[in-house]
């Protein structure tokens, strides 16, 4: 699971955003402004049904993830939290 859905700069962070556009989903936001220091991106490529490929992207790691338990969800509340 992508640590960013707790960090306190997941709506401005520059890599979620990457993360984000990865996976084709909405944005947090349209311009993130916060650089993550060192951010670790882990790329799994998965085995589908029927014999296609996936690709999962997460944030395993940063130097600058500030705990903030909960915060993607309290920013898209009644959604589920990407996993």
């Amino acid at each position: 699971m992508c640590i960013c859905v707790n960090c306190r700069w997941v709506d401005r962070c520059q890599a979620y955003h990457a993360v984000e556009r990865q996976h084709g989903v909405l944005h947090l936001s349209a311009e993130p402004d916060f650089r993550p220091s060192q951010p670790r991106i882990h790329v799994q490529v998965l085995d589908l049904a029927a014999g296609g490929v996936g690709v999962e992207w997460d944030v395993r790691a940063c130097d600058s993830f500030a705990a903030d338990p909960g915060r993607w969800q309290r920013l898209r509340p009644g959604e589920a939290c990407p996993r």
